[in-house]
């Protein structure tokens, strides 16, 4: 069965999971993420990969419980049990920004796939939340890692601890969304608001991407290198030759020139 329905906006690929009733993410529907997530990573027409939810209210109400349960009994699931941490390795290892359109419940590895992401785009009703502590365990695919990294080690621990629900306003507010759009149209919204970036030469998004992502995860000065690295590798190529002259020359005609 299919889980994952995939449209196109331009260069924007918009990656839809759609299994009724409350959008609990099976290992047999994550197996195939990470499938569609591989096949994208090398399609050269796609700048970026969002995941949104297909059932209204959810994005990702969690990671199904079933499967948890049977995988603790040490019994058999559909799909291959380590299609967790593939699918969040590529959200944030494939060349293209990642974005989760969090347009509903994302609680528990909802959250953590979001995490994975590049970019987090929350509807007015959308709310997250790792509340793994409630039912005597932790987060498991991430959260206890990224979550901190991105709202800061207090706020991360707060929120790990006491498994609360965080609304759209503080997932801004405290920068675990990137922003807050409207319920009616969303889809729409995310894709306008992706468009300037998706616009940009996708072989700048991904080392961009890469410098981020990676560099975060180095001491300063190691991420000062691979920055450096990725800069030359750029600068040097014809693609960038090209636009920086189109630049120059309209900056010297008196035209707008984006520099």
């Amino acid at each position: 069965m299919t889980w994952w329905s995939l449209e196109r906006h331009d260069k924007i690929a918009v990656a839809t999971f759609t299994r009724p009733p409350r959008n609990f993410m099976s290992m047999a529907a994550m197996t195939e993420l990470v499938a569609l997530l591989e096949e994208l990573a090398t399609d050269e027409t796609v700048a970026v990969v969002v995941l949104t939810g297909g059932v209204d209210g959810y994005f990702v109400a969690h990671a199904d419980l079933d499967d948890l349960t049977k995988l603790g009994r040490g019994e058999h699931v559909e799909g291959d049990p380590r299609s967790w941490s593939r699918a969040l390795a590529l959200l944030e290892s494939m060349p293209q920004p990642t974005v989760a359109a969090i347009n509903g419940q994302a609680h528990g590895g909802g959250c953590e796939i979001s995490l994975a992401c590049t970019l987090r785009l929350v509807a007015e009703s959308g709310h997250m939340g790792q509340p793994e502590v409630v039912v005597g365990i932790i987060p498991g695919a991430g959260g206890t890692q990224r979550l901190p990294r991105l709202v800061g080690s207090a706020k991360g621990a707060e929120l790990i601890l006491s498994g609360r629900r965080v609304e759209a306003d503080e997932c801004v507010a405290i920068g675990l969304a990137n922003a807050k759009l409207p319920d009616e149209g969303f889809v729409r919204h995310v894709v306008e608001w992706l468009e300037p970036i998706a616009r940009q030469p996708r072989s700048a998004l991904a080392a961009a991407k890469k410098a981020v992502v990676e560099g975060l995860r180095l001491p300063f000065i190691d991420g000062m290198r691979l920055e450096g690295q990725l800069f030359i590798e750029l600068q040097t190529g014809a693609e960038a030759l090209a636009l920086q002259d189109r630049a120059l020359d309209a900056y010297a005609s008196g035209e707008p020139s984006g520099l």
